[in-house]
């Protein structure tokens, strides 16, 4: 048997494959092979020493001889500030320069780490830079959103070894984000409460997908989540921008991105994952309909042709099953 589940927040309907089915152990990858990777490479732009082979620093936290992570223009930028943004037409097709900013967040000096082995000071610089930059990025006129990810491992797109994020910049509002939008206002419309913090309540209460909750922060697997192990993080304060949180939930994100980044690196063998966050403006009022969060999606399987012709996806686990196999993970062996 299968069962098809909806997303509310998202619109996505999930084909969960019984039939299918594996068991969460089953996605354990094979032990890596351990290669000795340097703390330290000459010929890497992103570490110290090398600082001029990435360019014109944007943004830093540390001292000038020992920072600890830094924000550098990317080489070969997605869109660019020199570019128009005036837009054309020939009465049919539309199209516009590809302005915008394009940069690279590195996580840190060291060439051979990673967020799950970091502790959680080192885990609180990364927030730290990357609310810095998605809040100077909104303020640039013409930029109407910002995305924050990490492609971390080669099938999930990443082609430098060492630790880092990226944040892109652009003139448009990407259609994912515009969907998501959309039926967050069509629920707030109809029932005058934001889909997410039902969701966040909705989570809380069934206790069957929750991995971690701090008080502050939730991280979980959703209910139709779209390929196996995804999970989401969220505030438990209602916040439409991620630009909008405290110190304390600044500690608090970093505290529960790494204890869920040690449960997917322990439990299946540091699975290749893409990290992205979902939030509306830095410069909007907090919207009531809105509430950002943070999304990862372990690469543990390829998409078919059924997912690329439909836009449905078949998720072979279960989440309430693969919650349970991550709460039960050790963590440092």
């Amino acid at each position: 048997m299968s069962e098809l589940r909806h997303n509310i927040a998202t619109g996505d309907w999930v084909i969960f494959s019984t039939a299918r089915a594996r068991r969460p152990h089953d996605f354990a990858q094979a032990k890596k092979e351990i290669k000795a990777i340097p703390e330290h490479k000459a010929d890497c732009p992103f570490c110290p020493g090398n600082e001029k082979m990435a360019g014109t620093e944007l943004f830093r936290i540390g001292d000038e001889g020992s920072w600890r992570v830094r924000s550098v223009p990317n080489r070969f930028p997605a869109l660019s500030p020199d570019e128009n943004i005036a837009r054309k037409s020939d009465g049919f097709y539309t199209s516009m320069g590809g302005f915008g900013h394009h940069e690279v967040i590195i996580e840190s000096p060291r060439h051979n780490t990673c967020i799950a082995l970091m502790n959680n000071e080192e885990a609180e610089d990364i927030i730290r830079a990357y609310v810095n930059r998605y809040a100077v990025l909104h303020k640039i006129p013409g930029i109407e959103n910002v995305t924050l990810f990490k492609n971390h491992g080669p099938m999930a797109g990443c082609s430098l070894e060492h630790p880092h994020s990226q944040v892109v910049a652009g003139p448009i509002t990407p259609p994912h984000l515009r969907n998501r939008i959309a039926q967050a206002v069509n629920y707030f419309e109809m029932t005058g409460t934001c889909v997410y913090c039902k969701m966040i309540e909705k989570e809380l209460e069934a206790d069957t997908r929750v991995l971690l909750d701090t008080g502050k922060f939730i991280s979980f697997l959703p209910f139709a989540g779209i390929l196996p192990f995804t999970v989401w993080i969220i505030p438990r304060r209602h916040l439409s921008s991620f630009a909008d949180m405290e110190e304390s939930e600044i500690k608090d994100l970093a505290y529960i991105l790494k204890y869920t980044l040690e449960k997917l690196y322990y439990g299946l063998s540091d699975p290749d994952f893409n990290l992205t966050i979902r939030s509306i403006s830095a410069l909007a009022e907090n919207a009531k309909f809105f509430h950002w969060y943070m999304s990862i999606i372990p690469r543990l399987s390829e998409p078919g042709g059924f997912e690329m012709g439909t836009a449905m996806a078949i998720n072979t686990a279960m989440p309430e099953a693969s919650a349970e196999f991550l709460r039960r993970v050790k963590c440092g062996v």
